[in-house]
């Protein structure tokens, strides 16, 4: 049974930096997708960025440059650095993987993904 722990959010001002964690386990899958997504309340769930087991990683264009999406494979876990926060980043973040590898352009669409983490909160004040 898979299972994803996202852990790390928190709140911040403007312009700080967070780190978050998801803890996965349950899964021994050779080829697949994990990401990282947000939802602010009101708005549809959004793709930050992803990370594939053949390495690639991608970014949405308005975090380009801030945040950095990385895996500890001797972990099992995923990692998202995020640095410049902005208000309007504040949201639900949570991470979710698929067993398979996904074509470039589906790679932070939330609908490809199958497993899911409860999330954690991000605030960040102006």
């Amino acid at each position: 049974q898979v299972q994803l722990v996202e852990s790390g959010g928190g709140s911040v001002q403007s312009g700080g930096s967070l780190r978050l964690s998801c803890a996965a386990s349950g899964y021994t899958y050779s080829n697949y997708c994990m990401g990282w997504f947000r939802q602010a309340p009101g708005n549809e769930r959004e793709g930050v960025a992803s990370f594939c087991s053949d390495g690639i990683t991608k970014y949405a264009d308005s975090v380009k440059g801030r945040f950095t999406i990385s895996q500890d494979n001797a972990k099992n876990t995923l990692y998202l650095q995020m640095n410049g926060l902005k208000a309007e980043e504040t949201a639900m973040y949570s991470c979710a993987l698929v067993d398979q590898f996904l074509p470039w352009g589906w790679r932070t669409l939330p609908g490809r993904y199958k497993y899911w983490g409860q999330g954690t909160q991000v605030t960040v004040s102006s």
